[in-house]
């Protein structure tokens, strides 16, 4: 028969995905001709917890770069964006016996810029992420104990036949009765 114990451990409570989409403008004088390019790096987001909420705090540097003067001049404009989203992860059930959350944000997509054109003397771009958000806390876990001892194995030692050897030359089966009448003798 089967008893039961509760461990508390730490496990994953709520797990979910999301993609984020936000278009951006920028102004730059002379006005842009072309758009040769567009790339995102240094990447860098952290989550907390706001109410029954996560929210994400994170910041990434867009690098554009760009013709201008009739497509005779280039530049590579560099900025700086930061972003605030809010998301709602649901918890999995009992999630009432559970204490000290933590938030783990990944990245599952990295910001790319999807799309970027010139509309009105502005460059329009649009930066497409996908964020995993998991909540790890504490919580109880009920198991099976099983009370009945595992037997034990039996640890054989290995032996090679050099060792072998060497016992079989060395050792002197007569040595017991050998000593023994020297013992009477005395």
């Amino acid at each position: 028969m089967a008893s039961y114990k509760e461990i508390v451990t730490k496990a994953v409570i709520g797990k979910g995905k999301k993609t984020f989409t936000n278009t951006q403008y920028l102004t730059l004088s002379p006005p842009p001709t072309t758009i040769l390019g567009c790339w995102i790096i240094n990447h860098t987001f952290e989550g907390h917890k706001v109410g029954d909420q996560v929210t994400i705090d994170g910041s990434y540097d867009i690098n554009i770069w760009y013709s201008y003067d009739n497509d005779t001049k280039t530049e590579v404009v560099r900025q700086n964006n930061t972003y605030q989203e809010t998301v709602n992860v649901r918890k999995r059930e009992d999630s009432d016996l559970i204490t000290n959350e933590e938030i783990i944000v990944r990245s599952l997509r990295q910001p790319s810029c999807t799309k970027a054109e010139i509309e009105n003397g502005q460059i329009v771009y649009t930066v497409e992420k996908e964020l995993g958000i998991e909540l790890v806390g504490d919580t109880k876990v009920k198991i099976a104990i099983d009370e009945e001892e595992e037997p034990w194995d039996d640890i054989l030692d290995d032996v090679s036949e050099e060792v072998e050897k060497t016992i079989d030359n060395e050792v002197q089966e007569e040595y017991l009765t050998q000593e023994e009448t020297d013992h009477s003798q005395e």
